[in-house]
């Protein structure tokens, strides 16, 4: 998701500049914006969200291009295509359908948000809150003439006598059902009143005073914000002394009011911008339908594209193995859960096939250097015999006719003659084991006291090696033949120790040591060897070039040492694998 956010981050904000600049004109409309509302602003409004609704369906258009172009037609596959157009479709079209459908009914809740029995409705109740403040006022405006009266009256009366006055206007009160009396003087000084706590009383502005100085008609005041509706009136019975008097307006009865005269005005710039709203509100809906339809056509594309990426390399791997290359494997590339599963199955036996026909060519190859072994074999030893026997008659007769100071020479090349059939014996003795190799044996047998037995037989070569055995287990039991793997433990021992050997001629001051490890890991049989001797330096070619026979890097070898213990352990199904490490060798064997 995040990864997705910010590949699209231009998109995603010029949709937000675009859906808020939609909001403002649909509140400018409305006349709700802080833009002022008039022709001018509308157009420009207009125009600048045409112009990035324009810019954002380019821009979208040119995402999904780039993602068609990196997610399907790199993947080449039709299948992948349908799939993507099919769910494009399936997302288009009922979007398309359900923009107009919702944009059909806007318009006609908005034609019927303007039906006459609405505005007759919205009208009345204006009228009628207004009626009902106007009623208070001419209702005050008849009292305050009749108290006017009464005090004017009782002038002689009240002789301003607190006392009476209070009494006076109080009564009033209860008969005119006026919530406050006051008698005030030019400066709005309270002279008397009905009210208890004088604190409360709130003079009138100086305007209405001035408006009854010189009249004897009185003023009607209205204060929608304090709820109050009030009158005020020059009393001509008194010098400087005005009748004030105060009603309190039901409490939310100005609220209503205002509240009304509010929802006419909003009621009627509604109607007559209606057109402007059904356009700002297309847009708004645009914007949100397009970008729901890039981000399913996006998820559609990242989605189809994993999926169809796996089965098109699974594809592709398997028409490379069908045409015999089994060193391709399939990409691991992140999807769903069991397509990973899937390709690691398949590239798991993919392994298993090669390793297969490895071994079959392993096989193959061993079959055909036997019979050449064999065929050499035979050819060489026929003629040692005789060979042999000659050498002995020549020696026989021709010893004693040797001049003495030659006789020394003589039996010298003789010697050397016969080491050199020996080697040649030794060499067909070789090939004959090659050719003759048995198939195992296979008998549980404990692989540390084989190991055991072949480094007390190699610890007497030289005795400055040291040979060390590393395991866990007290006993680690294979299925396997006994003289065979034996052969294999002493085999690579034994050249560890001449490697060393080789490496001391020139090198001193280095600890001469051969290490074996062995233990099981996964239902797998590990034996490794490490050694500080010469290693694999020397090998110019690829490594596993030692396992071929006749192959030799020993001035005496015939090549034939690990091409016989490869052999054993693949008769084992095992396998061996010669790693160089620095200042020495290390050779891994796994037995499944």
């Amino acid at each position: 998701m995040i990864e997705f956010l910010k590949k699209n981050i231009f998109i995603i904000i010029l949709s937000s500049i675009t859906l808020f600049l939609g909001f403002l004109t649909f509140l400018t409309f409305i006349d709700r914006s802080f833009i002022e509302l008039n022709q001018n602003n509308l157009q420009n409004l207009l125009i600048v969200n045409i112009l990035l609704l324009l810019s954002l369906f380019v821009l979208i258009f040119l995402e999904i291009k780039k993602s068609i172009r990196n997610d399907i037609d790199k993947d080449g596959l039709k299948s992948n295509k349908k799939y993507i157009t099919y769910f494009s479709l399936f997302t288009l079209i009922p979007s398309i359908l359900i923009s107009i459908f919702s944009l059909f009914l806007f318009s006609f809740a908005l034609e019927k948000y303007f039906d006459k029995k609405v505005t007759t409705v919205v009208n009345n109740s204006y009228e009628l809150a207004k009626s009902y403040v106007e009623e208070v006022r001419n209702k005050i405006e008849s009292d305050i003439i009749l108290i006017a009266f009464d005090t004017n009256k009782s002038a002689k009366f009240l002789n301003d006598n607190n006392k009476e006055y209070v009494r006076f206007l109080k009564t009033q009160k209860l008969i005119r059902d006026i919530d406050e009396i006051h008698i005030i003087d030019q400066n709005k000084e309270l002279l008397f009143t009905n009210i208890d706590d004088r604190t409360k009383y709130i003079p009138p502005i100086d305007k209405t005073l001035k408006l009854v100085l010189d009249d004897d008609r009185p003023l009607k005041i209205i204060n929608a914000p304090e709820n109050i509706s009030a009158a005020i009136m020059r009393l001509q019975a008194f010098e400087n002394r005005f009748l004030y008097v105060v009603k309190y307006l039901d409490k939310d009865i100005s609220k209503y009011l205002n509240e009304s005269q509010e929802a006419i005005n909003f009621y009627y710039t509604v109607e007559e911008r209606s057109t402007g709203i059904k356009i700002s509100f297309a847009i708004i809906y645009i914007i949100i339908v397009t970008l729901l339809l890039f981000i399913s056509i996006t998820i559609a594309i990242r989605f189809s594209s994993r999926f169809f990426r796996s089965i098109n390399n699974l594809i592709s791997a398997s028409t490379a193995i069908g045409e015999g290359d089994l060193t391709t494997k399939v990409p691991e590339i992140k999807t769903d859960k069991d397509l990973e599963i899937l390709n690691k199955n398949f590239n798991s036996m993919i392994v298993r096939l090669k390793n297969q026909q490895d071994k079959l060519i392993i096989n193959e190859r061993y079959e055909a250097w036997g019979n050449l072994a064999r065929k050499l074999a035979h050819e060489i030893k026929n003629p040692l015999t005789p060979i042999q026997l000659s050498i002995d008659r020549i020696k026989e007769k021709y010893i004693k006719q040797v001049d003495k100071n030659e006789k020394d020479n003589f039996e010298e090349n003789l010697k050397i003659i016969n080491n050199q059939i020996k080697q040649i014996g030794n060499l067909v003795n070789e090939f004959s084991d090659f050719a003759r190799m048995p198939k195992p044996v296979l008998k549980k047998n404990d692989l540390i006291k084989i190991i055991h037995e072949n480094m007390k037989l190699l610890s007497e070569i030289d005795t400055s090696i040291k040979i060390n055995l590393d395991y866990k287990k007290p006993s680690i039991l294979l299925e396997c033949d006994k003289e065979q793997i034996s052969r294999v433990i002493f085999n690579l021992i034994k050249n560890s120790i001449e490697s060393i050997q080789q490496k001391a001629e020139n090198t001193s001051n280095f600890d001469k040591i051969v290490t074996i490890e062995i233990f099981e890991r996964n239902n797998q049989i590990y034996i490794i060897i490490t050694d500080s001797g010469l290693g694999f330096g020397n090998i110019k070619n690829n490594i596993k070039d030692i396992l071929n026979p006749y192959y030799t890097t020993k001035k005496n070898g015939t090549g034939l040492g690990l091409s016989i213990v490869n052999k054993i352990i693949n008769d084992h199904n095992g396998e061996i694998e010669f790693i160089s490490i620095p200042n020495g060798a290390k050779i891994e064997i796994r037995f499944n």
